[in-house]
Formats: structure tokens, C-alpha cells, sequence
């Protein structure tokens, strides 16, 4: 099977060049076939190739053709796919499967059909590339792919302003954690000699490598990981992300690309080991990101901002994780916050398509009798995401808490309370939308209907998932011998005699699981009497708020912060460089030289009379000259 280890990126850019080159040429049903198609075949090979890693216990890697040569430094094309990149294919391939069939749907009435099945199989190419690559270059390939389709997704209804400006935000915020990380990757050229996995990492844990700075190489690395994944500061890219259309909400923005960052990390978790200062930062950050992002989800009333805060907001748990040690933990979450986030954004689509396109949630309620899949599903995904037993969302939550807890009691209380947030927020957006009366206008009332089967089947699906992925990480104090932690054990194998941290009793364990579960369903509860049994509705814009409301609605205020430190000096810096240096001092000084070089020539220009006596003259006081000059000197 590993001979077709190729296939698995090919097969989606090959349906990015049919459907991009036939987007106005063949039919819909057509082109929703041949972009699901590819990305279905890839997630059978991807299958196969996880069970023949799963049996042989160790991963492959194929070498494609060597790339190029510089120096010492030899750079091949080449794929690893071993325990934690095979798992990867799987998120990838089916949730993007999935998200596919959803879209046929979703997008079916848009004029740019062709174009966004195009888009998206090239997502899923660069995004495969980003986790089949051997070396850092390769993955850098698929890093930088990804960024260029977040942004064409993104701002795929451009011609709205708002959205295109959203793209772009994206795009340059991206670009700055990119820098970081091309520049960690020429460090460990430097260091290493090499770009290559294989290479670098067995020598970074033998440490043959006397005065590696390993600290400045992680701390670079992660900046590369803070601008993809979304973290602080460079997270607000992530909420305007939402101006994509929704199924690229749910496949860039949940399930895989702002995930790459982690996914970076857990592969160079060796490198990160030996940098305890960047393990520490990476805690640090990633607790701040999850508790400001939860704050912020608690009084947003766009239904997708929610969304896309407690997108942020779960990354900021994974980057905890990492930060803690806890690597499969860690890349736990990823697997079941692919399903349950991917679930819930689709299931907020479906939402947004039976409301005629409204995404205010004080404009809807009451709609779980009108949309019963899509209720039942989504309730699913909110209870996962709270994490309630036994839901995907509380073992891998619980895996990252008890880190957490042992590493440093303050930041698991933090951590808690940022799970009661989300608690909080995830049922306040499910009351708010489904129970209650209808708060839409008539028309919309008129409209509401369930999606069609190509929507509504996806969401069964990521619902199951959703209920049945955290049985592969059962803890061993609930009965289980948690098979994705024995699964991924070669991976962070050299990591694990340099993590020592003291055991958890098995009473410890449980109350701790008590604590985060009971932490939840008293927000639960809270949110129930607000919202449903008080019918609490937010106030609309121009209403007063309470003032610890109005800063959480505004985001505290951190875009408009950018601005002013950021954005506006920047402007104020430009302004005087064109005014004074260019214009005043450049292009004042070319044109003073074109200037005097013109008034030169004009009185040159008098000495070119054309009167042959006046030369003739001339050449005479011109030879007097000389001849005084000789005489003088003499």
C-alpha cells in the first residue's frame, strides 16, 4: 500500500485542475462529483496505509526524487507517513470528504460552484502535503498552500469589501507568523545541517549537538504555529475568517488548517522537550488564548463568531497541552474537536440556510421543532464540546486537565474555569437558536424547512464520530488502556524519559473529572434559566449594555488596540516617508539634478552661436590663455 502513498495528495490536485479548468463548462452534479470523488479515494488509500502502519509499527518513508542540492545541506521530496501523520490523512480526507458532499448542497445556488470545489480541492492537496512531509521544507510547501487557499476561501464572495478585507487580514497575519517559521527552519539548517525529520530529530535527542540553541529554534517554530493556529496575539485573523462561506468554516477553520500549527509542535515534540523556557511560553499562551477567547464567545450574537471564538478558544487548550507535555493529549483534542467543531459549524450552516441566511441568533429561536436533525446533532457537538461524558470532548479534555493539574495547580483552575465558559457559551448559542419563540420575520418563518439529505447526512455522520472518537483514549482509572496514546507512543517516544511527572492516584484522577463535569453542568444549567426559562434575549446594537458585557461584545477592544499601536504608526510612518523622504528628499534631489542640468545646458547653449568669426575668436583668447598659463608657470 505504501507504494500509493503518492496518490493521496495527487488525487485532489488533479480534481483542482479538472474542475478549475471545466468550472464553466461542466455541470454542477458533475463537478461536486469529481472534487468529492478525489477526496474520497484519498481517504480509502489513507485507510489502508493506517492499518499497514498499525501492523507493522512503524511508519514509511518514500522518497520521491531528490529536490535539490546546496552546499552540504541535499533536500529530497519526500512523505512519512507513520503513526501521527496516518491519523492526520484520516481528518483530513474524511472530514474533507464530508465537508464536500455538505457543499454540493450548501453551494448548489451559487454562481462560483466550479470555482469553490476547485478552491477546496487544493486546500486539501497543500493541507496534505503539510503533514505527509518528511522535512521541514516540504511541510513549509503545504504551510504556505494552505495560507494562499485560506485566503481565496475566505474572500470568495469578494465582491463584498468586508470580506475581501477579511481575506487579506488572514493572508498578512499569516504572513507574519510564516517569517518565524522559515527562520526556525534556517536555524536547524545551520544546527543541523539538515531539513529532514529523520535527521535532525535523533540528533537533538542523543544531543550530538553541543550549543543548539534549541529555545531560539522552538520559539521560532512556534511563532510559525501562534499566526496558523490562531493563538496571541495573532488570533483575531481567525473570527473574520468567518466571512467564507460555511463549509470553510468548517473544514480550514476547525478541522484541519488552524490545527497545523499543533500538529507541528507534536511532530518536533523532541526539539520542544529540550526547550523547557519555549514549553512554558507555549502553556502560558495557549491558557491566556483559550480564557480571553471564552470570554469573548460568552455575548457574541453572530452564530458562526461563537463558533470561531470556541474555535480559538480549543486551540488555546491543544497549545496547554503541548505546553504541559501532554502530547497525545494534546493531539487527543485535535482528533475530536476535527469532528465535534466540524459538526457543529455545518450544523450552524444548516441553520443559516433554513433562515434564509441570518446568522443573528437573537433573530431565530424556536427552530428545534422545524430542523430536528440538525438539532439533535448539534446538541450532540454542544455536548461533546462542554465535555460531558461520555462524549468525545470530556476524554480528551480530562487527558489535557490532569497535565495540567500536575504541572501547575493554578493553570488547571483556570483551565476549569475556561471549561465552564465553554459550557456556558455552547448552550447559550443552542438555546438561543432552537428553543424558545421564533424571533425572524415572517417571510423567514414562512421559509423554515430542514436541509436537504446531502447536508444533513454529513451531520449524522460527524455525529457519531463525535460520540464514539473519545473511546479510542479511554484512561485506564475509567476501565480503559487509552489505544490512540499506545498507537502514538513511537512518535513522542524520545520525548517520553525527559517528561517526568508525578502519577495521579486513581481517586485524584476521578475528582478531577468530577470537578471539570459538575464545573459544566452548573454553567449548563445557569444558561438553561437565563435562556430558556427567563427567555433572556441580548440586547440589540444601540441598546445599553452592562459595561463588563459591552468590552466582551467588542472583543475587548484588541482589533481597535492594533490599530492604534499598530496599524496607525505604521500609516503615520508611511506618510512621512513619501512625503519627506521620497518625494522632498529622493525625488527632490533627481529632480534638482534634471533641473540644473537643464538650466546648465541653456547657458551653454548661448556659447553655440553658429558665427564662424566668434569661434575663430574664441580659439584665439583660448590659445592667450594657455600660452599664460605656460609663461606664468615658468
Amino acid at each position: 500500500m505504501d507504494k500509493y502513498i503518492w496518490l493521496i495528495p495527487v488525487l485532489p490536485l488533479a480534481g483542482f485542475i479538472i474542475n478549475g479548468i471545466g468550472r464553466n463548462t461542466l455541470s454542477k452534479g458533475v463537478i461536486g462529483f469529481i472534487g468529492s470523488l478525489m477526496v474520497m479515494v484519498s481517504f480509502a488509500i489513507s485507510v489502508g496505509l493506517f492499518f499497514e502502519v498499525k501492523s507493522a509499527g512503524h511508519g514509511f518513508d518514500v522518497k520521491l526524487f531528490d529536490w535539490f542540492a546546496a552546499g552540504s545541506v541535499h533536500v529530497s521530496f519526500a512523505f512519512l507517513v507513520d503513526q501521527l501523520s496516518s491519523i492526520m490523512l484520516l481528518i483530513i480526507t474524511g472530514v474533507g470528504f464530508l465537508i464536500h458532499v455538505y457543499s454540493a448542497g450548501y453551494m448548489h445556488d451559487d454562481a462560483g460552484f466550479g470555482k469553490f470545489f476547485a478552491y477546496l480541492n487544493l486546500f486539501i492537496f497543500f493541507m496534505l502535503l503539510l503533514v505527509m512531509g518528511s522535512n521541514y521544507l516540504v511541510m513549509f510547501i503545504g504551510w504556505e498552500g494552505v495560507g494562499l487557499c485560506s485566503y481565496l476561501l475566505i474572500g470568495f464572495w469578494y465582491t463584498n469589501p468586508d470580506y475581501a478585507d477579511a481575506a487579506k487580514k488572514a493572508f498578512v497575519m499569516n504572513r507574519i507568523g510564516d517569517l518565524g517559521f522559515i527562520l526556525g527552519i534556517f536555524l536547524l539548517i545551520i544546527f543541523f545541517g539538515s531539513t529532514a525529520f529523520a535527521d535532525i530529530f535523533p540528533k537533538a535527542a542523543n544531543k550530538e549537538f553541543a550549543g543548539v540553541p534549541f529555545t531560539l529554534i522552538t520559539i521560532l517554530l512556534f511563532v510559525g504555529a501562534v499566526g496558523k493556529s490562531a493563538q496571541l496575539p495573532l488570533f483575531t485573523w481567525l473570527p473574520d475568517a468567518m466571512a467564507g462561506p460555511t463549509p470553510v468554516s468548517a473544514l480550514i477553520h476547525a478541522a484541519t488548517m488552524v490545527t497545523a500549527g499543533v500538529y507541528m509542535i507534536a511532530r518536533s515534540n523532541i526539539l520542544f522537550t529540550l526547550a523547557p523556557v519555549t514549553m512554558h511560553i507555549v502553556a502560558v499562551i495557549g491558557l491566556t488564548t483559550a480564557v480571553i477567547a471564552a470570554l469573548i464567545a460568552l455575548t457574541q450574537t453572530d452564530i458562526k463568531k461563537v463558533l470561531a471564538y470556541s474555535t480559538v478558544s480549543q486551540l488555546g487548550y491543544m497549545f496547554l497541552g503541548l505546553g504541559v507535555g501532554a502530547y497525545t493529549g494534546a493531539f487527543f483534542h485535535v482528533l475530536t474537536h476535527a469532528f465535534f467543531k466540524a459538526l457543529l459549524f455545518l450544523g450552524a450552516g444548516s441553520v443559516i440556510h433554513a433562515v434564509s441566511g441570518e446568522q443573528d441568533m437573537r433573530n431565530m429561536g424556536g427552530l428545534k421543532g422545524k430542523l430536528k436533525i440538525t438539532f439533535i446533532t448539534m446538541l450532540i457537538g454542544t455536548l461533546a464540546i462542554s465535555g460531558i461524558p461520555p462524549f468525545a470532548g470530556f476524554f480528551s479534555k480530562d487527558e489535557i486537565l490532569a497535565h495540567t493539574f500536575m504541572h501547575s495547580t493554578p493553570m488547571y483552575i483556570i483551565g476549569v474555569v475556561t471549561a465552564m465558559f465553554t459550557a456556558f457559551y455552547m448552550f447559550r448559542m443552542l438555546y438561543l437558536t432552537f428553543y424558545g419563540k421564533f424571533r425572524g420575520t415572517h417571510e423567514q418563518e414562512h421559509h423554515l424547512h430542514e436541509s436537504p439529505a446531502s447536508m444533513t447526512i454529513p451531520l449524522a455522520v460527524l455525529a457519531v464520530l463525535s460520540i464514539a472518537a473519545g473511546f479510542i483514549g479511554v484512561p485506564e482509572v475509567l476501565g480503559g488502556h487509552h489505544a490512540l496514546g499506545q498507537f502514538l507512543a513511537p512518535v513522542f517516544a524520545k520525548s517520553a524519559p525527559l517528561l517526568v511527572a508525578p502519577e495521579l492516584s486513581k481517586a485524584t484522577e476521578i475528582t478531577l473529572m468530577c470537578v471539570s463535569v459538575g464545573a459544566a453542568l452548573i454553567a449548563i444549567l445557569y444558561a438553561y434559566v437565563k435562556y430558556v426559562k427567563n427567555s433572556h434575549v441580548p440586547v440589540r446594537d444601540g441598546e445599553e449594555r452592562p459595561a463588563l458585557i459591552d468590552i466582551s461584545y467588542h472583543k475587548f477592544y484588541i482589533d481597535e488596540l492594533y490599530d492604534a499601536i499598530i496599524r496607525k504608526p505604521l500609516d503615520a510612518l508611511s506618510d512621512f516617508f513619501y512625503k519627506v523622504v521620497d518625494r522632498m528628499g529622493i525625488d527632490g534631489i533627481v529632480n534638482g539634478l534634471g533641473k540644473g542640468t537643464m538650466e546648465t545646458s541653456k547657458g551653454l547653449r548661448l556659447l553655440q552661436t553658429g558665427n564662424v568669426g566668434f569661434y575663430i575668436f574664441m580659439m584665439v583668447i583660448g590659445i592667450i590663455s594657455i600660452l599664460m598659463y605656460i609663461l606664468t608657470k615658468a
